[in-house]
């Protein structure tokens, strides 16, 4: 797939949820139908709902764990906060496309990192069996920083690790919020919304 380039780009830069997964937002669909709520209950609460937003976002920021989350957003969309997050996101699969990829580039030569915003690990650690520490050259997750994309203090430190020069990089996310920093230092940028067109793309 990359063998006959000469790569000028040597830097994939990629998110985890929704890029490296199947679709956050089916998953969170699901969730609700199957608790009986409203398809899009969900996504108001940690979007729209004042309270709702600042957990989410402490949360990502890693201020608060992912088991006071749970317990303080269950009552939210009036349901049992027990292992929430794990319950909301039990249909996440690797998506094939954009994994294989990320692992060809990388046989290619390419450095590759993923840059997301974190949901912590414990009760659910929605990072396990994705190869997050062989994988790849760089984890970035939000909470570790008490950072969260599109704060652009968090795109320089992946960077740094990677060891290379934005513009030597592409990154990949499913919010076009969150490209706008890594455009600003010079990164080119694709905005997934479908797994073929974004492994094409990349």
């Amino acid at each position: 797939m990359f063998d006959s380039l000469e790569l000028e780009t040597r830097g994939l830069i990629l998110d985890f949820g929704g890029v490296l997964t199947t679709s956050v937002a089916e998953c969170a669909r699901a969730f609700c139908l199957r608790e009986g709520l409203a398809p899009d209950a969900f996504t108001r609460v940690i979007s729209v709902d004042p309270v709702g937003r600042a957990l989410f976002a402490d949360l990502e920021c890693g201020a608060i764990e992912q088991a006071e989350w749970n317990e303080c957003t269950g009552p939210l969309l009036g349901v049992d906060g027990t292992d929430l997050l794990g319950r909301v996101l039990a249909d996440l699969r690797p998506e094939p496309l954009v994994v294989d990829v990320a692992r060809a580039a990388r046989e290619a030569g390419v450095r590759v990192g993923v840059l997301s915003n974190s949901l912590g690990r414990a009760p659910y650690d929605p990072y396990a069996g994705y190869g997050l520490d062989t994988d790849f050259d760089a984890v970035v997750l939000s909470g570790d920083y008490r950072l969260r994309k599109p704060d652009p203090e968090l795109y320089p430190i992946m960077l740094g690790l990677l060891g290379l020069p934005a513009a030597a990089c592409v990154f990949v996310d499913d919010s076009a919020r969150n490209l706008s920093p890594a455009q600003d230092l010079g990164m080119a940028v694709v905005l997934d919304a479908e797994p073929a067109a974004t492994a094409a793309e990349i």
